[in-house]
């Protein structure tokens, strides 16, 4: 039986991701810093009958990037990739983190995505089928100040999630970008977020139903997918308003009160 691997597995997204999986009788391997919290999620997994492989990874370090790669396909064929461990900081970016917080966000975000992209898919084509499912986000769309290096990883995702998936078009292997925008998770708290005026302006989505939209789609080979109307309108509207007027606005929505 082929593998589904998810990283960011220990909350959130990931856990929602892990139990649709579970749901539809596939194997599941879980990655995330947390060993504790992936033990938790794999219980709850196994609950549904199937098997759940527990890989602690800080895939900030390339070096266990490609340990968990070559763990998960240890003698096992992983034909559905979910790229969903992120991660953001909400503050000015000449002071708002440390150097340090920016580099784990640009490992974490688009070199290990990168990286486990890079390796699954001549693993992938060697299958009947595979997709990948990369976790973008609504910030792909514009650039972000106060958040503006997550943004920047967000659209570097988006970007290279659509230029591979024209690559692989006609091919047994999808590339879908799921963009989803505020989602009812950890992700705030984690990235400082406590004020923001973008959640005043719309209840954040439940991550059972970002998850689903955004497995539901790739599972058809769609290569965006905008879950929620008003995520759509803020992706629609930089094709139609200056870059500059976007970014304005997107100032004021991602700063805080």
């Amino acid at each position: 039986m082929a593998w589904t691997l998810i990283t960011g597995a220990s909350e959130g997204l990931g856990v929602e991701f892990a139990r649709i999986a579970a749901k539809e009788s596939r194997n599941v391997i879980l990655a995330a810093r947390s060993k504790d919290k992936l033990e938790k999620v794999a219980d709850e997994v196994r609950s549904h009958g199937v098997e759940a492989v527990v890989i602690p990874a800080d895939l900030s370090n390339m070096d266990e990037v490609d340990r968990l790669w070559s763990d998960a396909t240890d003698g096992r064929e992983v034909d559905v990739l979910v790229n969903n461990a992120g991660l953001g900081y909400n503050g000015p970016f000449e002071a708002g983190q440390s150097w340090e917080r920016e580099l784990a966000s640009i490992n974490v975000n688009m070199l290990a995505l990168t990286r486990l992209m890079k390796l699954a898919i001549p693993h992938m084509q060697a299958l009947p089928k595979g997709r990948i499912l990369n976790v973008a986000s609504v910030a792909s769309f514009t650039p972000g100040p106060h958040m503006a290096t997550y943004h920047a990883t967000k659209a570097y995702v988006l970007s290279l999630s659509e230029a591979v998936a024209e690559e692989l078009r006609g091919s047994t292997v999808t590339i879908t970008a799921l963009c989803p925008g505020a989602t009812a998770t950890n992700f705030f708290e984690d990235a400082d977020m406590d004020g923001v005026r973008l959640l005043k302006l719309s209840k954040p989505m439940k991550a059972k139903d970002v998850a689903e939209a955004g497995w539901l789609e790739a599972r058809i080979g769609k290569r965006i997918v905008v879950p929620g109307a008003m995520n759509k309108f803020f992706a629609f509207l930089p094709r139609v308003s200056p870059r500059s007027m976007t970014t304005r606005i997107a100032a004021q929505i991602m700063g805080k009160h």
